[in-house]
């Protein structure tokens, strides 16, 4: 059995993003910050338009994504309570850092 060498581990770069979702303005979809879990499929949100809205990860992506605090994701506000959201779509690393490079987070 060979040893180990230190630092030659496998350091790929990191994946170029060639593609970004963006939130659509005709949907009325907005940037938000995960603030706090609240339980029961439901997060506290801190959105770009300046209110706080609780948020609800519907069941289809309950699984599919899992959400932590301080994850920038993308939520649509509901039409007859603007103080709730449902969360969309959720942003990975390189995708957080595209959209810091092109001006959309501040």
């Amino acid at each position: 059995m060979r040893k180990r060498r230190e630092g030659t581990a496998n350091n790929s770069p990191t994946p170029e993003v060639t593609r970004v979702r963006t939130p659509r303005k005709e949907n009325h979809e907005v940037l938000a910050t995960v603030g706090s879990l609240l339980g029961s499929k439901r997060v506290n949100l801190q959105c770009m338009d300046g209110v706080v809205r609780m948020g609800r990860i519907p069941g289809s992506k309950n699984k599919k994504m899992w959400i932590r605090e301080g994850d920038i994701v993308i939520a649509t506000p509901w039409e007859i309570q603007d103080s709730k959201a449902d969360v969309i779509w959720k942003y990975t690393r390189p995708q957080i850092e595209w959209l810091e490079r092109k001006g959309y987070l501040k």
